[in-house]
């Protein structure tokens, strides 16, 4: 169920490079190669922030997804903010310097003259864009500081909560949740007949898509399944939120805006192959689509275990209860709160609140420390489940987001294995922070004690299986797409297991046999 690019076959890169056209191969290691440039080099270090973009100016992520481009379509690096001015800067006196110390004699002096006056021109046209730049940001900081100011003189003139130990402070909310962008700028995406069939299916691969494509599928899904017409959406209201929610995803290794794609299509897969439409009410539709959207949103990228046990801001905030859970539905309905992102701005008050209260029971079903209880009581219902019974549906329904919402292995290999590997890196990325400030590890994100094996056969087998197997019960059509996978990763997983161990016993073997 984790990321990371290592699963990807090499991809071909080419980009402009100062002028030149250079390939790159293994795009994991493109931005370590890109920093060993001299213009790069000796102004920036490991940290510094590069950013790659298309012909057309727009940004492109510098990722395992990235698409492969050719020579006439070159992609230029450059680094965050105005410090690409002091290092082209400085590219620029080393490159002159360097033409000139190789020309031949007689040409120096020819070409003296042209390049004092290209230097000139050039270093003061980028002094000049830096000089904007740094004014640009200290009106920023101004700017935040005079608001700083504003907030603190509101605050202590209402009471508030000055003197609260507590470092969350609910004013800070707002920062990320209107969107940077507004809908000129989300380009409309005409999409294939190929593609609408695809999205069905928990084939659908979902690591082809740029955030823009993905955001024009979800708004495809809205209008497909009638919830545009239902809720009487304002069209462009639904783009505005759903760039809120893209917005409002962190770049985790895994839980990002890619993850809350894959469950919203995965949600929206099942609607169509356990004929949903013809079961439950459209209403219901809405709120399993949201749901599924607002799942993980700002997710931090360290669980509810880190949370508790570092005592955050969240977990102090919400009393140890699924802070996580409880932060993505705030984070859902303060999004929905802003006029011009509210979705449901054209539904009566009071189907609104049943609406509201909907969501948040499915987006807190997905703390998995509720597994168990969660899965026993659809287990109770499954023989004789009664889809006019309100308890019965609403139990369904919080099965099928935990089934979307953990569904990876249902897809195919290809697709399903390089989550491992993301979700593998954020759980290493939290254990080694859990060793620094010692707290407890657990084994399974320990990367000195897991594997991708091991990390998925136990998962797999006693959560993945048996739950699906019993939604199988009540929808057998999901065996052939569903289970079936499921069974072959399993199988898959305890393959690569057996190869391991079997390594694991040659290896003293081979070492010993070697030459002293």
């Amino acid at each position: 169920m984790g990321s990371s690019s290592s699963s990807y076959a090499p991809k071909t890169i080419y980009l402009d490079v100062d002028g030149k056209v250079q390939k790159y191969v293994n795009c994991k290691k493109l931005r370590a190669d890109v920093l060993t440039l001299p213009f790069f080099s000796s102004s920036c270090d490991r940290n510094t922030a590069v950013m790659m973009v298309n012909p057309e100016g727009a940004l492109v992520s510098i990722d395992p997804t990235m698409p492969t481009n050719s020579p006439k379509l070159c992609r230029q690096l450059m680094l965050a903010g105005f410090l690409y001015f002091f290092v082209r800067l400085h590219h620029l006196k080393f490159s002159i310097k360097f033409s000139y110390c190789h020309l031949p004699f007689p040409h120096r002096a020819f070409r003296i003259n042209e390049l004092k006056t290209e230097v000139t021109n050039r270093i003061a046209m980028l002094e000049k864009r830096v000089e904007l730049e740094g004014l640009k940001v200290v009106e920023i900081e101004k700017c935040k500081n005079e608001l700083k100011k504003l907030r603190d003189e509101m605050t202590s003139r209402g009471g508030g909560r000055v003197n609260c130990p507590c470092k969350y402070n609910f004013s800070d909310d707002g920062k990320k949740v209107t969107p940077r962008r507004d809908v000129p700028s989300y380009p409309k995406y005409t999409l294939s007949q190929e593609t609408i069939e695809a999205l069905k299916k928990p084939t659908f691969d979902v690591w082809h898509w740029e955030h823009n494509e993905m955001l024009s599928c979800l708004e495809y899904m809205y209008h497909d399944l009638g919830l545009v017409k239902e809720f009487n959406m304002n069209p462009i209201t639904l783009k505005r939120w759903l760039l809120a929610v893209q917005e409002n995803y962190r770049n985790n290794p895994f839980h990002n805006f890619r993850h809350c794609f894959c469950v919203s299509q995965m949600m929206y897969g099942m609607i169509h192959l356990c004929n949903l439409q013809e079961k439950l009410t459209l209403t219901d539709m809405g709120i399993l689509m949201t749901a599924a959207v607002c799942h993980d949103l700002d997710h931090p990228g360290y669980n509810n275990t880190y949370q508790i046990n570092a005592r955050t801001e969240l977990a102090v905030r919400y009393n140890d209860i699924s802070p996580l859970e409880n932060h993505h539905c705030a984070v859902a309905f303060q999004i929905l709160s802003l006029p011009e992102c509210n979705i449901f701005a054209n539904v009566d008050p009071e189907a609104f609140k049943q609406i509201r209260k909907a969501i948040i029971a499915l987006i807190l079903a997905t703390d998995m420390a509720r597994h168990g209880e969660i899965l026993e009581s659809f287990k109770q219902k499954v023989d004789n489940f009664d889809f006019t019974n309100e308890e019965h549906v609403t139990c369904l329904k919080m099965v099928l987001i935990k089934c979307c919402d953990i569904s990876n292995e249902v897809r195919p290999t290809e697709v399903a294995e390089p989550w491992v590997d993301c979700l593998l890196e954020e759980y290493f990325m939290q254990s080694d922070r859990e060793k620094s400030e010692g707290l407890p590890v657990a084994p399974f994100m320990d990367r000195d004690k897991v594997t991708k094996p091991t990390a998925q056969i136990g998962f797999i087998k006693f959560v993945l299986i048996p739950m699906f197997e019993t939604v199988m019960k009540l929808f057998p059509q999901i065996e052939e797409l569903m289970v079936q996978p499921l069974r072959d990763s399993r199988d898959h997983y305890e393959e690569l297991k057996q190869i391991d161990d079997a390594m694991t016993e040659v290896k003293p073997i081979l070492l010993l046999s070697l030459p002293k």
